[in-house]
């Protein structure tokens, strides 16, 4: 208790809180039922049967009695037309009708256990600023870590339904596809120097490859490390595009929400230009990891008529970390607006309908407007499963990484891009910087006999039948993939006319091409 006292105290209240306080009082509960959301109910058979011109059903007489009521189940099924004109009733959305949703249990625990986990760091926070850790250990990111557990369990639970159904051949394509594009992507961007984009990686692998190295020789295996810097970048990479294919079709959800919820509020300025800041923000916190156009820019150039940068080192890290706590609360701040333009897809779904000719059943009429409150929650959990994700991995980044909130006022202890690693640690980083030097002859090895072997096949490429076989060889590549792609955007996508040919448009012609698409309604 004297190690954790502190710590262990404000863990054990927390757990208590969560045990009385949390079957009465819901911020999940709240974001769904006190913020003004209104659902649309879809209309009943009798008023489907007046608008449609459609006869009541004549009870049966006499011997058949027992028979019409057999038949009655049936006959309460008919057809009106699709472009009927019926106007929607609107109701608020209330407690009793959201706990039936699909995945309200656990869209309910995400956000709860995630407020009480942010109550959790900012008592801990407070309680460090004025009695700093010492050899402790800090309980606050065990919260953080459940977390961030619980937020990726939802999302892979989310997705894997793609798999299991028979029918989502698309958006299971549509996944696979992502992950692989993701996966190309972060290869690229692990390729890219430390000089241009701020990953920390050379920083984190020196560090976890000299600790590593010094439990190895404490065991009595000597060794430089458990692992080449290439195998670490590999599965990061890899684990980068598993997690971009979890946050594919949140990502689409929330365009599609954001482009709503614009077309809802044209009369609102204000909420306008909100929504667009919203939307732009995530692209301004991905310009602040670019070291010449944003480390560099502030905190290294010196402005003609002054005598020092606008920002000082430590002061652009906590901005920086203050910057994404912003965005995730102007986010939830707006979570209402983008949830009610989900909602309003009912509306939107009888206008398309009424554009239509032919019949429909009153059943698949009524499932259509009703179908969009059912998957409430699910949506929910794609808006609100990436924010919480990315909030608390930034707490973590703040914590581990040694900076501080107060980095503002006072200059932060931890010197930018330093680790945060014990005195042994660091005694042990020459022999690090050895293994390092020892990497880099290799990778220059390696880029020799690269360069070698590519030397090779320039020479072979001067034959001719080689030369013609190759470019075959591409030409076919690309037909191939280019079918295997649109597929997959015909199978996801509903098309307009002339969509299908999206991929044999220019490249300047795509953003308009892209417009047109609409999503499948869910």
């Amino acid at each position: 208790m004297a190690v954790l006292g502190a710590q262990l105290v404000i863990t054990l209240v927390m757990v208590s809180v969560i045990q009385k306080l949390s079957p009465h009082y819901s911020f999940a509960k709240w974001i769904l039922c006190r913020t003004g959301l209104v659902r649309y109910l879809h209309p009943t058979d009798d008023e489907l049967r007046t608008k449609g011109g459609v006869p009541k059903d004549r009870p049966a007489k006499g011997k058949h009695k027992q028979n019409g009521i057999s038949n009655g189940a049936g006959s309460q099924q008919f057809h009106v037309p699709r472009s009927i004109e019926v106007e929607l009733e609107t109701s608020p959305v209330l407690e009793r009708d959201v706990i039936h949703l699909r995945y309200f249990t656990e869209y309910q625990w995400l956000v709860d256990f995630s407020v009480y986990a942010g109550i959790v760091y900012v008592c801990s926070e407070v309680f460090h600023y004025f009695y700093p850790l010492k050899q402790e250990i800090n309980l606050s990111m065990v919260w953080c870590l459940l977390v961030i557990f619980f937020a990726l369990k939802l999302l892979s639970s989310l997705t894997v339904l793609y798999f299991q159904s028979e029918e989502s051949i698309g958006e299971r394509s549509m996944v696979i596809v992502a992950c692989l594009v993701y996966l190309l992507i972060a290869m690229i961007v692990l390729i890219i120097d430390e000089r241009i984009l701020e990953t920390g990686l050379e920083d984190a692998y020196t560090s976890f490859n000299a600790s590593a190295s010094k439990f190895l020789t404490e065991q009595g295996l000597p060794s430089s490390g458990p692992a080449s810097k290439i195998v670490v970048k590999f599965f990061l990479a890899l684990s980068c595009g598993l997690l971009g294919s979890l946050f594919t079709f949140p990502g689409l959800r929330m365009a599609k929400m954001h482009w709503d919820s614009l077309k809802y509020c044209r009369g609102n300025r204000i909420l306008q230009v909100l929504l667009n800041l919203s939307f732009i923000l995530p692209f301004i916190l991905v310009i602040l990891w670019i070291r010449p156009i944003s480390r560099d820019y502030l905190t290294v150039r010196v402005f003609e008529g002054m005598q020092q940068p606008l920002l000082k080192p430590h002061v652009f890290e906590t901005l920086r970390l203050l910057l994404v706590v912003f965005v995730v609360i102007v986010r939830f701040a707006l979570m209402p607006i983008y949830l009610q333009s989900y909602l309003n897809l009912a509306y939107d779904k009888i206008l398309d309908l009424r554009k239509e000719a032919g019949r429909i059943t009153n059943v698949e009429f009524q499932k259509k407007i009703s179908s969009i409150f059912y998957y409430l929650c699910v949506v929910t959990l794609q808006f609100a499963a990436p924010l919480i994700l990315c909030l608390y991995l930034t707490l973590m980044y703040k914590s581990l990484g040694g900076f501080s909130w107060a980095g503002i006022f006072k200059e932060s202890v931890v010197l930018q891009h330093e680790c945060a690693a014990d005195s042994d640690v660091a005694a042990a980083l020459p022999s690090a910087a050895e293994a390092l030097e020892a990497n880099v002859e290799q990778e220059f090895n390696i880029l020799e006999s690269a360069q070698s072997l590519q030397a090779s096949f320039t020479s072979l490429k001067k034959c001719k039948n080689l030369r013609i076989q190759y470019f075959y060889n591409l030409i076919l590549f690309y037909n191939t993939f280019r079918c295997s792609l649109r597929k997959c955007i015909r199978d996801f996508w509903v098309l307009p006319p002339g969509g299908v040919t999206l991929l044999s448009l220019p490249l300047h012609r795509w953003a308009s091409s892209i417009s047109r698409i609409s999503i499948r309604p869910n």
